[in-house]
């Protein structure tokens, strides 16, 4: 049996070894797969672009705690609209579209909001109107838009809404407080004004019922309807849907502004394992040619490489990138330079007296005498005898750059490019998740930090009895 197969022998013996391989494939799997269903760019086409989440609802929790709750909670819908046939009413076209939310739990809405996309119309501005007609078939005229006017300069059809969509959050409009304020003087006989129904909270006056003075949640299905009300037949509106807002949300719940945590800890797989990976390998590569180099040519080349290596060894490698990070800003491949540029010291020195000692080996003396090159002789017969230390100290690298790379985004010196574990836990302390007990925002990063880094090192750990084979097992 080969060297090779020997070591991949007893590597594959260990049950570590086995544990760290699958882990690491589901690391890759993972990266593979966000990397093909996720842009390039999308911290700064999404995740850093508060408007992309704005229907979202806010610290939402994981969908599943439902499952582990006696008392359900509220899920956030977003209902897309259905067409029905156009109407004509005096002077007027009517187009209706309808959708339907049926509320199950006892708890009210957290926000409701109305979207519209790709309005067109050909002469007047035409009306939007909304209508909510409630399981106790009460219904409520909520609100009326006014589409703009078009431009001097704008020649028809005239389009709204194409670019971005026409975003109404219902529950800041002040014109709904004087709509709902006539609902309860109707319907309920109560007398307000519209600054005592925004203190009542315009989502307990529709989805709910007045009880002994308070308002309780109306569970029933509830059918909301949106009229485009224009002059000319052509007029049209594109998409229509009615946001209702929940308690939970996704996979993994939200942020404070909305964001999808389960999108964020998907993107930071990739971001990991290109960190670890990259900086790991080319500070091995360093780190194990000069060690080589400088074992075996000895003389001047040694004396300059230890040296070298004893200064930027001693360097506190944190406080330098924190230093660096600051100055020249948290960009992902300026973290990395500075993990390469402090981190080949380490091995370099242990390399050089482990290439002392094999340079003086009868198969090292063997290859002088017959006229072996020195680049020939450091690569065909000392880097084979180095290589499995060589292998294991890049794997335990890795760790090492992506632990870094997360305390550094801990400290908010990351890279606000692109959303990294590091960042997510940032925000989420900065935000005080830890002391509101948003736990859904702060232990996935931290566990897939942790996961991340106990997957190199069990891989590491797998590796030592083919370093070291006083470590290994009598089969």
């Amino acid at each position: 049996m080969s060297y090779l197969k020997e070591s991949l022998s007893e590597f594959w013996a260990s049950k570590v070894s086995k544990l760290g391989i699958i882990f690491l494939l589901v690391v890759i799997a993972v990266s593979i797969f966000t990397v093909a269903t996720m842009p390039l760019d999308y911290g700064t086409r999404y995740w850093s672009n508060p408007r992309y989440w704005v229907e979202n609802p806010k610290l939402a929790k994981p969908s599943w705690v439902n499952y582990f709750s006696t008392e359900k909670l509220l899920e956030h819908a977003v209902l897309p609209s259905e067409f029905s046939i156009p109407q004509f009413s005096g002077q007027y076209y009517l187009k209706n579209y309808f959708m339907n939310y049926e509320l199950k739990v006892n708890q009210f809405p957290t926000f409701i909001m109305l979207r519209l996309e790709n309005l067109t119309y050909y002469k007047s501005p035409p009306t939007v109107k909304l209508f909510i007609e409630r399981p106790d078939n009460k219904t409520i005229n909520l609100y009326t838009l006014n589409v703009e006017k078009p431009l001097s300069e704008e020649e028809p059809p005239f389009v709204r809404y194409a670019d971005e969509p026409k975003r109404i959050l219902l529950s800041g409009e002040t014109t709904i407080a004087y709509a709902l304020s006539s609902f309860l003087l109707t319907e309920y006989n109560l007398s307000t004004n519209p600054s005592e129904v925004m203190k009542m909270g315009y989502e307990k006056i529709i989805f709910g019922t007045l009880v002994n003075g308070s308002f309780q949640p109306l569970k029933g299905m509830y059918h909301i309807k949106v009229v485009l009300s224009s002059v000319d037949g052509r007029d049209n509106l594109g998409k229509v849907a009615f946001v209702v807002g929940g308690m939970i949300f996704g996979l993994m719940g939200t942020d404070s502004l909305g964001r999808d945590l389960f999108q964020g800890l998907l993107f930071g797989f990739p971001v990991a394992l290109l960190i670890g990976f990259t900086t790991s390998v080319i500070t091995t590569v360093i780190g194990a040619a000069l060690g080589i180099v400088s074992g075996y040519v000895g003389g001047l080349v040694d004396d300059f490489i230890q040296r070298t290596a004893d200064i930027i060894n001693n360097f506190p490698q944190l406080p330098l990138l924190i230093l660096l990070t600051f100055i020249f800003g948290g960009k992902l491949w300026i973290i990395m330079l500075v993990l390469v540029a402090f981190g080949w010291p380490s091995l370099t020195i242990i390399l050089r007296s482990m290439v002392l000692s094999i340079k003086n080996a009868p198969f090292v003396e063997s290859a002088v005498s017959m006229g072996a090159s020195r680049l020939r002789i450091m690569l065909r017969h000392i880097f084979p005898q180095v290589a499995p230390y060589i292998l294991s100290q890049m794997i335990f690298y890795t760790p090492s750059a992506i632990l870094a790379e997360a305390g550094l985004s801990f400290l908010g010196l990351g890279d606000p490019s692109m959303p990294t574990w590091g960042q997510i836990l940032e925000y989420g302390f900065k935000n005080g998740a830890v002391y509101l007990g948003y736990w859904w925002w702060i232990l996935p990063p931290g566990i897939l930090i942790v996961f991340s880094a106990v997957t190199f090192v069990l891989l590491a750990l797998g590796l030592e009895p083919v370093v070291n084979p006083k470590l290994r097992r009598w089969r």
